[in-house]
């Protein structure tokens, strides 16, 4: 996996408003949020999107599920989010690292794009 802009959040080499770490993710306000409340969550170990995830990932896609409540929970989102994933170019995905948006804050309209 090359070396992404996330990758270089999660090595310090680029800052980051960091609202969670822990051993096994990091979630930071994104530089162009879509919403009030845009917080991308992603995991330390390099996984380039869904379709790169191995069977064994399942115990951290778990932790990053509960992650994402959590922090819904302590950003005050509790009239409602939403949770996005991007997967490959025509998915959206612009960085090549999973990653998880967490949008809240307003009323979400649907569908989303």
């Amino acid at each position: 996996m090359a070396d992404t802009i996330f990758q270089k959040i999660i090595d310090r080499e680029i800052p980051a408003d960091i609202v969670f770490e822990d051993d096994h993710c990091l979630a930071f306000r994104d530089v162009s949020p879509q919403a009030p409340t845009h917080v991308l969550v992603i995991p330390k170990k390099p996984v380039e999107s869904i379709d790169q995830l191995a069977n064994e990932d399942a115990e951290l896609l778990g932790h990053l599920w509960i992650v994402i409540r959590n922090l819904a929970q302590e950003l005050k989102l509790a009239d409602g989010y939403r949770v996005v994933v991007n997967c490959g170019a025509d998915g959206g995905q612009t960085v090549d690292h999973l990653h998880f948006h967490l949008l809240g804050g307003r009323a979400l309209s649907w569908p989303p794009g």
